[in-house]
């Protein structure tokens, strides 16, 4: 069961499980702030924990809120589009056929039927970029199990609102978001490794950091250049 608190301005989700370590989150794209804590822990004790990370909270608040959002999407012709974190033009075509959509140099082409209205191609259009990631994921999954020594039972891509990958440790699965077929490569690479760490360290303490400092140096410079693009217009519910 979930309860709230309020500090200094700030709403804070709390979430009592079966877990050793508190767990402090803050969730793009507004900065919705969630402590997950042992069921045993005391509500003082975890408002004194949230008090003394109120900084941090408000740190990483402003980096979310200033980050660029997409304008509405329309999926009409000539609309921006980003792909692998490149940008193309949209270029619709009505053709009485079953829908295709191709990548061009210059444009994102995307064949529907007459009278296909804006949401059918959203749909489609997500479709194409989770199989795009699905692709790209196998791969990457398969270099880095060796590297650092974990088995990925199972990869999941999937719309996600508040988060850009998650895992579960139990069933040695990782979830990856869509969005991130929008992005660089480089980005991708990075959230696997983020994401196949936790397998090994569930937290972000000492042994995660130490982890992907050993295995991708350059992590935190993936990550800032993630967390500096642009990301989807809509209001994520947390």
């Amino acid at each position: 069961m979930g309860t709230k608190l309020a500090l200094g301005g700030i709403v804070i989700d709390v979430v009592k499980k079966k877990i050793k370590n508190v767990h402090l989150t803050v969730h793009p794209p507004s900065g919705a702030v969630r402590i997950s804590a042992p069921a045993r822990m005391s509500t003082d004790t975890i408002r004194v924990f949230a008090i003394a990370k109120l900084p941090w909270i408000r740190q990483q608040q402003k980096k979310l809120r200033a980050q660029e959002r997409e304008t509405p999407r329309e999926y009409l012709s000539r609309e921006s589009h980003y792909v692998w974190g490149k940008r193309y033009l949209l270029k619709v075509v009505e053709e009485d056929r079953p829908p295709q959509l191709t990548l061009t140099p210059r444009t994102l082409l995307l064949k529907v039927r007459p009278g296909t209205g804006a949401a059918k191609r959203m749909q489609l259009i997500e479709h194409w970029h989770r199989a795009q990631r699905k692709a790209a994921i196998e791969p990457l999954v398969v270099k880095w199990e060796p590297r650092l020594g974990v088995e990925v039972r199972r990869f999941f891509v999937q719309r996600m609102k508040t988060k850009w990958g998650s895992c579960r440790p139990g069933s040695r699965s990782i979830r990856l978001n869509t969005e991130l077929a929008k992005k660089p490569h480089e980005c991708l690479d990075y959230l696997v490794v983020h994401e196949m760490a936790h397998l090994l360290e569930p937290i972000h303490n000492e042994r995660f950091v130490a982890i992907l400092n050993e295995h991708l140096p350059q992590w935190r410079i993936r990550r800032d250049a993630l967390n500096r693009l642009p990301v989807r217009h809509e209001h994520w519910i947390y």
